[in-house]
C-alpha cells in the first residue's frame, strides 16, 4: 500500500509538472522575445570565441569566403558566364542582399533562401548544374555573398505574398514536434539564457549563416542546424531546401530584424 501511494505521489507530480509546462508553452506564442533582449549567439560565446570570430585572419569561416570569391569571378555552365559577369563587383552589387533573404521568387510563387537563389542563377542564367546543398561550393558562394552584408541589419520585408509563408513558419516555430514532443519555442523563447547538457540555450536569431561550427569542424547553413534540432527532438527532418525549412527560415530572419549580419559567424 505504502508502495502504491509513492507511485502514485510520484504520477501526480508528473503530471501536475507536465500540465505547467504545456500552459507556459502555450502562453510563449503570444509572448516573443522583446526587441530589448534579443541577442546573438554571440553574446552567449565565450572570450575565445568571440576573438576566433573577430579576427578575420583566424576566422576559419574566411577559407570558405575566399573560395566564394574565386568561383564569383569563374565563368561556368553552357552560357560561359560568371556571377560577375552579370553582378559586377560583389562588394557593391550584394552589399544588403543577404539582409532581405528568404524573399519571394514570382516564378515559384513563394520565397526562397539565399542558396536557392544562387541555383536559380546557376541554372537560368549560366546554365550550369545546381550545387548540391551543403557542398563546399554552395556553401562558399553563400559565405561570399552574405559576407558583403557583415555589420548590416536584417531588413526582410512582409507583403500579402509572404505573409501566408510567415505564418506557416511562425507556426512551425511553435508546433511541438517529434518523440520528445517539444517545440522551437519552448526552448528559445521560453528558456534562453539556461543551460542544457552544458551548453547555453541561445535565441535561435540566424544572425551569422553560413557559419563555421567548432562542433561541426567545418562551414554549414542554417537548414542543417535546423536539421540537428529535429534530430534531436526525435522528429523527421525536411530535405534540405524543403518549403517548411524556408518558411522556418522567413520567420527566424524577420523575428531577427534590425539585428546585424555576422556572416561568416563561429560559434562552439
Amino acid at each position: 500500500m505504502i508502495a502504491f501511494r509513492a507511485i502514485a505521489v510520484r504520477a501526480f507530480v508528473l503530471i501536475s509538472v507536465l500540465a505547467a509546462f504545456a500552459t507556459t508553452a502555450l502562453s510563449v506564442y503570444a509572448n516573443d522575445i522583446s526587441p530589448g533582449e534579443r541577442r546573438s549567439g554571440y553574446g552567449f560565446m565565450a572570450p575565445d570565441t568571440k576573438a576566433i570570430q573577430d579576427d578575420d585572419t583566424a576566422n576559419p569561416g574566411m577559407l570558405w569566403v575566399l573560395d566564394g570569391e574565386a568561383l564569383w569571378n569563374k565563368k561556368q555552365g553552357a552560357s560561359d558566364k560568371a556571377c560577375a559577369d552579370c553582378h559586377d563587383d560583389a562588394h557593391t552589387s550584394m552589399k544588403g542582399v543577404a539582409a532581405r533573404y528568404p524573399a519571394f521568387d514570382a516564378t515559384l510563387r513563394r520565397p526562397v533562401n539565399l542558396e536557392q537563389r544562387i541555383n536559380l542563377c546557376r541554372t537560368g542564367r549560366q546554365k550550369a548544374p545546381p550545387l548540391a546543398f551543403e557542398s563546399r561550393e554552395l556553401l562558399a558562394l553563400t559565405a561570399y555573398v552574405a559576407r558583403q552584408s557583415r555589420g548590416l541589419p536584417i531588413k526582410i520585408a512582409i507583403d500579402e505574398r509572404t505573409r501566408p509563408f510567415l505564418d506557416a513558419g511562425r507556426e512551425a516555430f511553435h508546433r511541438r514536434q517529434g518523440q520528445l514532443n517539444l517545440a522551437c519555442a519552448q526552448c528559445h523563447d521560453d528558456n534562453w539564457g539556461k543551460r542544457l547538457a552544458g551548453s547555453v540555450i541561445p535565441q535561435a536569431h540566424p544572425t551569422g549563416y553560413p557559419l563555421y561550427r567548432l562542433e561541426w569542424q567545418g562551414l554549414g547553413s542554417l537548414e542543417r542546424r535546423l536539421r540537428n534540432c529535429l534530430i534531436g527532438i526525435r522528429a523527421e527532418p525536411y530535405a534540405f531546401g524543403a518549403p517548411e525549412f524556408v518558411d522556418l527560415e522567413l520567420y527566424l530572419m524577420w523575428r531577427a530584424n534590425g539585428m546585424k549580419i555576422e556572416t561568416p559567424a563561429v560559434r562552439p
